[in-house]
Formats: structure tokens, C-alpha cells, sequence
């Protein structure tokens, strides 16, 4: 009669070096998910205040137009992490938008400049790769329509 061959657990000891790694892959994609996303909402949001805030120079001087333009922020970045329908105010944290009408801007033109700052909620940290959150800040000029 014959023995069956023994088994040595190398299988085992494979994925109990593996698996951590393979977590460690997962949520680095996730972070970097989350980050990308929050990057082209920042994009969309800042291009988006800027284009109703160069309908005129009336529009761009007026003294709430950062009110007006937070409105177009907020739903831009309405889905983002940590913004939501409870945030309604771009003055502070996670959201804050600047609007500044320049007159006369680049080539003797009246610009209006967006800047809008969006602070990430906190993530699941990845030593010596990223923190937890990240703050992004993207800025749009664009010239005032006559």
C-alpha cells in the first residue's frame, strides 16, 4: 500500500505573502481613484464659476459674486467625497472659492480669475506614498464678454 504524497503548505505560505501586498495595491488604487476624481471635479468647478462669472463686468464686480459663483462650485463638486448637499458655503473647509476681476487683463482685456480650493476628506494613509487627504486648488481666467 502506498502513502499519499505529504503536503507541505507551500500554498499557504504563498498567500500569507501575498495577500498583504495585494491589500496594499487595492487601496492605493482606491486612494488614487478617489484623488483623480477629486482633481477633474476641482477642474470642472473652478472652469465653471469662471464661465458665469465672465458673462459681463457688472456680473464680475458685483459685490456677491462669490455667493453667485459658489452656487455653480457646489454643483460641480456636489458628488466629490465630503461635499454633499450639507455643505452650502465656499468660505471654508472642504470648499473655498476666490473670485478677482482683473481690468485690464493680458492683451488690454477685462478677466475675470476663479480660484477654487477643494480639501479632500481624510483617506486611508499609505506610508511614505500619501497622506490622508490632499488640499488641491485649480485657478481659471477667462476674459469678460462685452
Amino acid at each position: 500500500m502506498k502513502l499519499p504524497p505529504r503536503q507541505s503548505g507551500q500554498a499557504v505560505v504563498e498567500v500569507a505573502l501575498l495577500v498583504p501586498w495585494l491589500v496594499f495595491a487595492f487601496v492605493a488604487a482606491f486612494n488614487f481613484g478617489i484623488f483623480a476624481y477629486a482633481l477633474i471635479s476641482t477642474q470642472n468647478a473652478a472652469r465653471s464659476g469662471a464661465m458665469y462669472a465672465s458673462q459681463s463686468l457688472t456680473v464680475a464686480q458685483s459685490g456677491t459674486i462669490v455667493t453667485q459663483v459658489c452656487t455653480y462650485v457646489l454643483g460641480e463638486l456636489g458628488d466629490a467625497p465630503g461635499v454633499g448637499s450639507g455643505v452650502t458655503t465656499c468660505t471654508g473647509t472642504p470648499v473655498t472659492v476666490t473670485v478677482t476681476a482683473r481690468t485690464p487683463g493680458a492683451g488690454n482685456m477685462n478677466t475675470v480669475q476663479v480660484s477654487v480650493t477643494y480639501n479632500t476628506m481624510q483617506l486611508i494613509p499609505l506610508p511614505g506614498l500619501m497622506a490622508g487627504s490632499l488640499s488641491i486648488t485649480r485657478m481659471v481666467e477667462m476674459p469678460i464678454r462685452n
